[in-house]
């Protein structure tokens, strides 16, 4: 049988009309999910709003590092609020330690607290701006203070002031501190020391 012209054209429209209807009930049946959850409690802009509500209560880590100076600067009552309870120090310590028994917010103040019985007056300064990476901050920093005594092997009167420099990276989760790697310039602070 051939086709006529009448023919020909019917068979093209009942072909496309079989691709509409899926797609058409595809249409409705989203524009109804979307019309559903633009009704129900919670829209898009309120979820948007919840967000910025939830990370505006966060600290900022700008903050935090403010709050982590005041800290080293010898106010402790920054750490519960800086500090996750299991807060990891990654460091090359004096004692030949390598930080892993330095844990969370009593044994990072005991730490801070024997730095700073050694130099009296120790006093951090950041040196260069902080960089922060999602949620890796870094800082570097500047510290001088005077020294107190009783360093092992320093030859050093006490009353001599020393300066010495360093670059924290601090790790950040829940809006606090959870891991700490520093490094100081030691070669200088003991050079200082007259302690080599």
């Amino acid at each position: 049988m051939t086709a006529t012209p009448a023919t020909r054209t019917a068979t093209p429209r009942r072909h496309r009309a079989r691709l509409l209807v899926p797609a058409a009930i595809a249409v409705l049946a989203f524009t109804a999910t979307t019309a559903a959850a633009d009704t129900s409690p919670t829209t898009a802009a309120e979820r948007t709003a919840t967000a910025h509500d939830r990370r505006a209560a966060e600290p900022r880590p700008k903050a935090m590092l403010d709050a982590w100076l005041r800290l080293w600067n010898g106010d402790f009552a920054q750490a519960p609020g800086i500090i996750s309870p299991g807060f990891r120090v990654h460091a090359a310590l004096l004692d030949g330690g390598d930080g892993s028994s330095i844990r969370g917010v009593d044994g990072l103040v005991a730490w801070i607290g024997q730095t700073r019985a050694a130099f009296r007056d120790l006093r951090f300064t950041i040196e260069v701006p902080p960089l922060v990476d999602g949620r890796y901050a870094s800082v570097r920093w500047t510290a001088t203070g005077t020294y107190a005594g009783g360093f092992p092997g320093a030859k050093a009167q006490p009353g001599t002031v020393v300066t010495f420099t360093g670059t924290d990276t601090l790790r950040m989760r829940d809006g606090k501190f959870a891991e700490y790697w520093v490094n100081t310039d030691t070669l200088s602070l003991l050079t200082q020391l007259q302690a080599l």
